[in-house]
């Protein structure tokens, strides 16, 4: 009985200390992919746009309007979610952006298994995010810890 004890507790420690490691690598990875492709947008801006207007279908939203919110959201909220600064909100805006990618491209995302198992894996991961306290490697928990300071 002993020996569980201790097992239990060993990966309660390895749990607590490789916690904050494996959120900001998620973190990490998520921004990445997010950041990149709000860069390929603005890059080409006027290829975005027609994306937008012809191949996108994004729902109850002009294309203009669609390609610059979208590209914004690419842009903004990875920074914000790498540097874990309004965490949950930030992971929340790109599980949104996610869901709305798929279901504006699933036309083509429906013939290519691969891709739409990329969205479906961010989107996990994303969710995972929102509901996951900061770890302390998240700005979140630091600013959280210093306000209950006196």
């Amino acid at each position: 009985m002993e020996t569980i004890l201790n097992a239990e507790k060993c990966a309660t420690v390895l749990q607590a200390r490789l916690a904050p490691l494996v959120q900001l690598a998620a973190r990490g990875y998520i921004a990445k992919i997010f950041f990149w492709s709000g860069l390929s947008k603005w890059r080409d801006w006027a290829s975005t746009l027609g994306l937008f207007e012809e191949e996108y279908h994004v729902p109850l939203l002009a294309p203009e309007l669609a390609a610059y919110l979208a590209t914004g959201c690419e842009l903004l909220l990875p920074i914000l979610l790498l540097l874990g600064l309004m965490s949950r909100l930030s992971a929340a805006g790109l599980f949104l952006l996610n869901i709305v990618a798929v279901i504006a491209y699933y036309h083509v995302l429906g013939d290519m298994p691969v891709a739409l198992q990329d969205h479906l894996e961010w989107g996990i991961i994303l969710a995972l995010l929102m509901v996951a306290k900061p770890g302390i490697l998240s700005l979140d928990y630091w600013l959280s810890a210093r306000s209950k300071t006196p």
